[in-house]
């Protein structure tokens, strides 16, 4: 203050360990804070410091002063200052500052506009009295959907006109309400054909708090006791299909889209083969911890070899060399997913060299390699088993495994891989008497070789033609024109997991996108943003969703940092409150979260064990 005038405020929370001085160091705290912050005011000028902490008047000729008050006293002698008490009640500014709950009034404030926008779309009105210099402290409620349902009926010719007709008594269906002259359909509301107040019934009935996006049946048994216009049903079902939210969010109760594509079946065996990688297996004294799966598209034949996760891909390149092209020459094409490892320029560029054409799976469809998905389901049955039989380790028997799958009859191609590899099973000690030796010279290995091979084509077009059938039972075509709008599917996972937060309820779509291209009879390519570049472009119809447009809608920008795989990380913000939790034998130390993208009402209670472990910038100064 300066000559009894208040020419600066000033005002910050507590620190964490500020919260434990007693109220002698925190009024002494609030003194050198003040100094800090106005020292170009204070600084060389004679000044005094009202305070309503008696004891601190007495500060400069205490004796007994601890550590914190010594520091801040030599603070104070820098400055020409003298501390003088003043009541509280008498320091009526400061007090009441001191302890007016700013937090609670802020929250209210802040929620003072949404409050009112509630309670206007539910259909009342807020009015404050003039006597009250509080804002919420008197109100009263009136109904305004009705008054503007009775306005417009006023004002509409075709209401005025059904009016007259049924007090000619040619629409007996129609009542006028008594107390306010309101045309009423079978003690409904009959709205008039005005768009705009449609719109408002239907948004209070589908939009608002007490809805929550209810479907299209729901909402017209909601609306129905209360309002009746012309076609309601069939403009309520339109309205809940055009919402965006009920786009982004709902799940559809259809079949699949996109019928089953069979790839054209290969001409040679090892010609034409599919690969795939499992990892994050036990660790083996070898230091294996995954299996690299290659088939024969053909055969069925599968090579199982051990790798590490950490293998370079030039040791891929001398394993797929040592392992797959010395026993079987060097593949046509090779059919995968789009892990990074076959996406790479070095593998790209070896496979080229060897004239390997490398044809890759959409994004998010593994449907594509199913061939090899199926395989290392088998495979992972066989490791189960060997474990829980055996109980060495899954490395130790896995050529064996190898070899059991080759040499087991398999249903497309009607025998065995290694039948169809070499012309007959493989010797096992199951059946050592009934095999015996065959000498086959000449033609006969070759006559033999290619009429398995032709009975392995036969095989194979009959079981893909069984296996479109059944697989088109459960699904449904969908068909897009480039120029369309379509929402992208979207999988959310969670750094931390937590039940029932935002990551579980986050939207089940993303979009709506541009489509620039069909390709092939399944797969389109999307017209991406710039944040999701790093995400292949061409999606199979299933991940896609129909757009339906409206003029009322506004795509806000893509909030969330989604990664190349389709999914996205929460992130924590900041810490902004502490407590603890008192368990049966310990105490646990909880730290209020906020989240990025999230509201401060959605910060959620996380144990500071594991946030300090997962995330420790957050703690940096406390």
């Amino acid at each position: 203050m300066q000559h009894s005038r208040v020419i600066a405020y000033a005002s910050r929370q507590l620190k964490i360990h500020e919260r434990n001085y007693p109220t002698h160091d925190l009024e002494l705290a609030a003194i050198v804070f003040a100094l800090k912050i106005w020292r170009h005011y204070l600084y060389g000028e004679k000044c005094k410091i009202f305070t309503d902490h008696k004891s601190l008047q007495y500060l400069f000729t205490q004796h007994d002063l601890n550590l914190r008050q010594r520091r801040w006293l030599e603070l104070l002698s820098d400055y020409d200052c003298t501390i003088e008490y003043h009541p509280g009640r008498a320091n009526v500014v400061a007090d009441a500052l001191s302890r007016k709950p700013q937090g609670r009034l802020n929250a209210l404030y802040a929620s003072r506009v949404s409050l009112l926008a509630e309670l206007r779309s539910t259909g009342v009105e807020l009015k404050l009295e003039e006597q009250s210099e509080a804002f919420l402290a008197n109100f009263q409620v009136k109904p305004i959907l009705i008054d503007r349902v009775l306005a417009a009926q006023l004002l509409d010719e075709e209401i005025q006109e059904l009016i007259s007709l049924r007090n000619e008594g040619k629409k007996k269906d129609l009542k006028i309400r008594d107390s306010d002259g309101m045309l009423m359909q079978e003690n409904r509301m009959y709205v008039p054909n005005n768009e705009e107040l449609k719109k408002e019934i239907l948004d209070e009935a589908h939009c608002s708090a007490y809805a929550m996006h209810p479907g299209g049946t729901k909402m017209y048994h909601t609306i129905r006791p209360f309002y009746y216009w012309p076609g309601m049903k069939r403009e309520i079902a339109e309205y809940v299909s055009r919402c965006i939210v009920c786009q982004q969010v709902k799940a559809e109760r259809k079949k699949p889209f996109g019928r089953l594509q069979p790839l054209p079946v290969p001409q040679w065996k090892w010609e034409n083969i599919t690969m795939d990688f499992v990892y994050k297996l036990p660790r083996t004294q070898n230091g294996f911890d995954g299996i690299w799966v290659v088939v024969d598209r053909l055969t069925k034949s599968a090579h199982f070899i051990p790798v590490r996760e950490k293998y370079s891909l030039n040791k891929l390149a001398q394993l797929f060399i040592s392992k797959i092209v010395k026993y079987h020459g060097v593949p046509v094409n090779i059919i995968s997913d789009r892990d990074p490892r076959f996406t790479s320029k070095f593998w790209t560029a070896f496979q080229e060299a060897l004239g390997t054409r490398l044809l890759y799976s959409t994004a998010y469809h593994p449907q594509t390699d199913g061939q090899s998905e199926r395989t290392i389901q088998t495979l992972e049955d066989m490791l189960r088993s060997s474990v829980m039989q055996f109980g060495d380790s899954w490395h130790d028997r896995l050529d064996l495994m190898e070899f059991a799958y080759n040499n087991s009859f398999h249903s497309s191609i009607g025998m065995s891989p290694f039948e169809a590899l070499y012309g007959k099973a493989c010797r096992t000690p199951l059946c050592w008497s009934e095999v015996g030796e065959r000498i086959l010279e000449g033609p006969e290995i070759v006559d033999e070789t290619t009429q398995n091979i032709q009975v392995i084509k036969s095989n194979l077009k009959v079981a893909q033609d069984r296996q479109k059938s059944l697989a088109d039972r459960h699904t449904t075509d969908r068909m897009y024109n480039v120029g369309d709008y379509v929402f992208l599917k979207l999988s959310p996972w969670r750094g931390v997991v937590r039940f029932g937060k935002k990551g579980k309820l986050s939207p089940r779509y993303i979009g709506p996108y541009k489509i620039t291209e069909r390709i092939g009879e399944v797969a389109y390519r999307l017209e991406l943003p710039p944040e999701l570049s790093k995400v292949h472009n061409v999606f199979h119809v299933s991940m896609l969703r129909h757009y339906v447009s409206d003029p009322s809608h506004v795509i806000p920008p893509q909030p969330l940092e989604i990664n190349p795989d389709l999914t996205y990380d929460e992130e924590p913000v900041t810490i902004l409150d502490w407590k603890d939790k008192t368990l049966r034998n310990k105490t646990v130390r909880l730290v209020k979260v906020l989240w990025r993208n999230h509201s401060a009402e959605e910060a959620t209670w996380e144990t500071e064990e594991r946030m300090r472990d997962m995330y420790p910038r957050l703690f940096y100064g406390f």
